[in-house]
Formats: C-alpha cells, sequence, structure tokens
C-alpha cells in the first residue's frame, strides 16, 4: 500500500513536471528571442551606501513645487539673459518662465529637448535627444547646428555645457539606443557613449571621449580646464583635462556613487552640483556579470523595465571630488531627478516623470 502511495506521488510529480518544464523552456525562449539587447559581463564600481557623509537626510523635504501642470520632464533648466527661466517637456514645448509661476511657450523642437545653455549672444543652445544640437534664436527660431558625425546621425543627443570661447561640449548618450529605447542602453551596459565639441566658428564637431557608460550630464570646470561627463550606467564622473600640464589626459573626479548620475552643473565657484536619477540597488549591480540573465530580463515589455525611484538624492562635490553637500528625500515626489542649477541662493531641480519643477532654498 505504501509503495502504491510513493508511486502514485511520484507519478503525478513527473507528469507536473513534464508539463511545466517545457511552458518553463518556451517562456524563457520567447524572451531570449525578443529580447533586443546583447548584454556584455561587466564590472560595477563600489557602492558605498548611505553612510557618513552620504547619510540619510530629508533635506529635500523642503522643496517648492512650481509650473504644476503644465507638462512632464523639465530635465533641464537655463536661465536667460532677459533673467526668465526656460525648460522643456517631453512633448518638445520649450517655454519661458519666471519663480512666479507666469509662462509661455517659446518653441518647440518637436523632439526630446533635454540639456540647455544659453550662449554669449543669447541664443538657447539645446541637446534635443532626437533631433541633435539646436540653437534657438530669441523669436523661438530654430537651427540645427550638428545632428550627424561622420556622416552617421546621433541617436541619443543628452546634455551640454558652453565655454568661454563659444565651444559647445554635449554628450551623445548611446550608439545603440535612443531616448525611447534607453532603458535597453542601461540593461545591455555596453560602454558605447561619447562627449563631443562643436565649434560654431568652423562648424566642425570632434569626438573626444568614447567607450562611455552612458554619457550623461556635462559642465565646464573653472576656467575651463577640464570637462566633466557623467557616466550613468558606470555609478562615475569622467573628466578631461583641456589645458595644464595634464591637458589631453584623463581621470575621474569621482567614482563609485551611490545612485546614476543624470545632469551636473557647476555654480561657478565651488560646487558641482549633480542630480541622481535612480538609486543604486544591490540587486542589479549583481547582474552585472550575468549577461544571460540580462538578456532574458530584456525581453519582457519596456513597461516593465523602468525602475521605479521615490529616493530623491542630490550631491555637491566641492573640486577635489570630495562630497560636501548630500540632499535627500526618501519618499520624495520627485520622480526621475535629472538635474538641480544654483542660482544665488536657491537650486532649480529638473526631472523626467514629475509635472513639476522644484525649487529649494539653501541653507
Amino acid at each position: 500500500m505504501k509503495y502504491n502511495f510513493t508511486n502514485k506521488v511520484f507519478n503525478s510529480i513527473f507528469k507536473l513536471t513534464s508539463i511545466i518544464f517545457p511552458i518553463l523552456m518556451i517562456l524563457l525562449s520567447i524572451l531570449y528571442f525578443s529580447s533586443p539587447i546583447n548584454p556584455i559581463s561587466w564590472e560595477p564600481s563600489a557602492n558605498p551606501g548611505f553612510i557618513n557623509k552620504l547619510s540619510i537626510n530629508s533635506d529635500l523635504k523642503e522643496i517648492k513645487q512650481l509650473l504644476n501642470g503644465v507638462g512632464v520632464g523639465g530635465e533641464d533648466i537655463a536661465k536667460g539673459p532677459d533673467g526668465h527661466y526656460f525648460t522643456a517637456y517631453r512633448d518638445g514645448r520649450i517655454i519661458r518662465f519666471d519663480l512666479d509661476g507666469n509662462y509661455k511657450e517659446f518653441a518647440n523642437s518637436y523632439g526630446k529637448p533635454l540639456g540647455m545653455e544659453f550662449d554669449a549672444n543669447g541664443n538657447l543652445i539645446v541637446a534635443d535627444a532626437e533631433k541633435g544640437l539646436l540653437s534657438i534664436n530669441s523669436d523661438g527660431s530654430i537651427k540645427v547646428l550638428v545632428d550627424s558625425v561622420n556622416g552617421t546621425k546621433m541617436l541619443f543627443v543628452d546634455d551640454l555645457d558652453i565655454a568661454n570661447d563659444g565651444t559647445i561640449w554635449f554628450s551623445d548618450a548611446s550608439l545603440l539606443y535612443s531616448y525611447d529605447n534607453s532603458i535597453y542602453s542601461l540593461l545591455e551596459n555596453k560602454a558605447t557613449g561619447r562627449l563631443l565639441s562643436y565649434s560654431p566658428l568652423t562648424k566642425e564637431t570632434v569626438v573626444h571621449l568614447t567607450n562611455l557608460h552612458f554619457a550623461n550630464g556635462v559642465t565646464l570646470g573653472p576656467n575651463d580646464s577640464y570637462v566633466l561627463v557623467n557616466e550613468t550606467g558606470g555609478a562615475k564622473i569622467k573628466r578631461l583635462w583641456l589645458s595644464g600640464l595634464k591637458q589631453g589626459k584623463t581621470d575621474y573626479l569621482i567614482e563609485g556613487l551611490p545612485g546614476y548620475p543624470d545632469n551636473l552643473s557647476f555654480n561657478g565657484e565651488d560646487i558641482f552640483w549633480v542630480a541622481f536619477a535612480g538609486i543604486r540597488q544591490p540587486a542589479i549591480d549583481a547582474l552585472a556579470d550575468k549577461p544571460f540573465v540580462r538578456k532574458l530580463i530584456g525581453g519582457l515589455p519596456r513597461s516593465m523595465l523602468a525602475p521605479k525611484n521615490t529616493h530623491g538624492l542630490i550631491l555637491g562635490i566641492n573640486l577635489s571630488g570630495e562630497v560636501v553637500r548630500n540632499l535627500q528625500d526618501l519618499n520624495s515626489p520627485i520622480d526621475t531627478l535629472t538635474s538641480v542649477n544654483q542660482w544665488g541662493n536657491q537650486l532649480l531641480i529638473g526631472n523626467l516623470n514629475s509635472d513639476f519643477i522644484a525649487i529649494l532654498d539653501l541653507k
């Protein structure tokens, strides 16, 4: 009797396994062959966690919201020569606004305008992920400065800064994926990002750095002695020296950041402000040497791949690469911080998914 019962249990398990295993293999095959990515193994930088200078706090809770409901995704913010501020939304609209909440549409690139700065002639220079590097004059007329390099169209023009001599330094996040497919670039994590410059005088575009892990925020250091570029996928900030004894050499201002840096800016004195689009997760770092698993994950619907982020994080880093300001909010209403710029004693904070601009008074 006992033998018959054991035999029946064994047969049931065998039959169940014979059904589940083929179904599982079919599902895995679907995920694998529908996945558009080809991940590689890579070595993540050390994750410092939130201790010591990075200890959890609630300093970002003091933000004030501005332009609520006007648009989603004011990625970056620039201040014009007339004292007004400018930002751009995911639908292509670029607006001019003041801190009282008054605004009007300035232009529309009908693309994905991201990083922006004003040049010495009062033109708004915009890094549009889809359209390229744009120049917009005071009446809102748009001119494409460059959208291709060596005959190949750029897929993801991201952020920019402008040197004193007028040279525009900008990033091209990926050679493989566009703005709409950026999550695939981060999941695959092949280092195809670039740092480039464009000269308005010669109309020449030069590629200075390649093999960057999702090239993102760009800013120039004091006296244009170096230029920094965020590697979002590597959680670090790379530096290219433009003058002095180190001219032409590269190093890192800081490595092993606790989150994924998006844009960065220089306050003109002593601090580089870094906005973090997300917080690093140990489980994600653990998949760095498991490209097959990441290949399967890439086969899931794209809407399931975007990480959910509520932990707001902004860091101020000094000229020596040390964290000197740490602003956080564990339950931030800002979904995906993308930029932070300082004017006077205020920080204006951009984002990717929220429908407002944030302002923080520095204490």
